[in-house]
């Protein structure tokens, strides 16, 4: 891969020795570039510039009109070089938790084991330390927007640390604040919301307000209606809906219509179970969704079919998303292979005995869902999720010849049904290399090691403690 016969680290060398260069020039070459962009489409041997933080320009040999001068050239030759993957809904400060529950199957147990039984005992440093580890195994695998849905806001230090976390990765973060379910709190939410954008906003740290459909849960004061939405909308900010399911939250969502509070800044979560006429005032409304497909269906969420079907047939292409890692998987590949195996199946079960033909999905289709379809449901349709010169340099570099993706033969089925993170070469992240070479750079991994085990140790510890301590 490396063009002129450059060693890699002295191409790593020459990317961080020009790190600072508000100008630097990075040219990849000879890549298969697939855009995600309608108008630009998959250049089969193309090559992507990189100047400052944005996208400069995309085509079939951009080294025959210059754009070599001045630039560090990296060699992309069997590579496939893509847009970024955009994460739609995450709870990242339960990373320490991985796993810790894997075979969940229903949202009641886990409400009560992680909401009401983890959550309470969480300091900020914990807060810090699982949010970090989610944004790094983001990056890792290609993930290089997150959203985080960060429903543990006890105090405002609590917030700070998950979006202290968020920065000091270099993820492209989108903090969405919301109160704890349980447990005491110092009910600076959603007020405090104002304090942490004027803060620390900036143009890698947006923010939005998080809240559910229903008063079910957790009681009213985190249920999404007139008074929330007028908060966000003072700010300027978009809203993201959790927990939308079933009966109960469609008979929101016509009120919120009444209401006038339906619109693309309102992003609604999961959507599983939802009546026709909710999905007439989804579509009506240009509301988005995100869809978080192994939760839904592992988890078994309201009806467990994720509500791609749903979306399409009222015209809203879905975001895709990540949800517990208390339970499911971290990364993106296995969400867009989920939704298109779960898709198909569906699709071809509904005609099974007929001479109907099923309306399948296609890898095309999930690889839009993971990149510009999630940045518009992330508010960001404008700054990310296709190379697209102009936008946002978020991008990555897939090699294509390791023995899982050998030989090419279709750049985005090789994306989506055969890569993984190990095949994850490079991540730019506005301009920033994040990952190179196959390693997430600036982590040291026994001192990552050290600090999670000790925060999850120290969780699980104390939440032992208080159950017994319990009336």
């Amino acid at each position: 891969m490396n063009l002129d016969h450059t060693p890699r680290q002295t191409v790593l060398d020459q990317l961080r020795s020009t790190a600072t260069d508000p100008d630097r020039r990075i040219l990849f070459t000879g890549a298969t570039v697939v855009t995600m962009d309608p108008a630009l489409g998959t250049l089969p041997v193309g090559d992507v510039l990189v100047q400052g933080t944005t996208i400069a320009a995309v085509g079939g040999d951009l080294r025959a009109q210059g754009a070599a001068e001045g630039a560090v050239v990296v060699d992309a030759a069997g590579t496939v070089v893509t847009p970024g993957f955009v994460d739609t809904h995450r709870h990242a400060w339960e990373a320490q938790l991985r796993r810790i529950m894997p075979d969940v199957d229903d949202l009641g147990a886990y409400v009560t084991t992680t909401l009401l039984g983890y959550a309470p005992v969480y300091r900020p440093q914990d807060m810090y330390t699982g949010t970090k580890l989610a944004a790094l195994t983001a990056i890792d695998s290609g993930i290089t927007t997150m959203l985080d849905f960060s429903h543990n806001s006890r105090t405002a230090a609590h917030s700070d640390a998950a979006v202290r976390a968020l920065l000091d990765t270099g993820i492209r973060g989108v903090h969405a604040a919301m109160s704890p379910h349980f447990g005491a709190w110092d009910h600076q939410w959603p007020a405090d919301v104002a304090r942490l954008q004027k803060e620390y906003g900036s143009e890698l740290l947006t923010f939005r307000l998080a809240t559910l459909a229903t008063d079910e849960i957790a009681g009213p004061e985190i249920a999404y209606g007139p008074e929330l939405a007028r908060f966000a909308k003072e700010l300027g900010i978009g809203v993201s809906v959790d927990a939308v399911f079933g009966t109960s939250s469609s008979q929101a969502i016509l009120a919120w219509e009444r209401q006038g509070l339906l619109g693309p800044d309102l992003t609604l979560i999961h959507s599983t179970g939802l009546t026709a006429e909710a999905w007439r005032a989804i579509g009506a409304s240009g509301t988005t969704i995100a869809l978080a497909p192994t939760s839904d269906a592992q988890i078994g969420l309201e009806s467990a079919i994720p509500a791609v079907d749903e979306a399409l047939s009222v015209g809203v292409r879905p975001g895709l998303s990540i949800d517990v890692e208390v339970a499911l998987a971290s990364d993106m590949f296995t969400q867009m292979r989920a939704l298109h195996a779960i898709q198909r199946m569906r699709a071809v079960n509904g005609v099974y005995g007929t001479e109907r033909e099923p309306v399948r999905i296609s890898t095309t289709d999930v690889l839009d869902f993971a990149t510009l379809q999630g940045a518009r449901t992330n508010g960001l349709a404008d700054v990310v999720g296709s190379l697209t010169p102009g936008k946002q340099a978020d991008l990555l570099v897939i090699n294509a010849e390791e023995i899982n993706n050998m030989p090419l033969n279709d750049p985005i089925g090789t994306v989506v049904l055969g890569s993984d993170a190990r095949n994850i070469d490079t991540v730019l992240i506005a301009g920033q290399i994040r990952k190179f070479n196959g390693h997430v750079l600036d982590v040291d991994l026994p001192a990552l090691r050290a600090e999670v085990t000790a925060s999850r140790d120290h969780v699980l510890a104390a939440a032992q403690a208080a159950n017994a301590t319990a009336p």
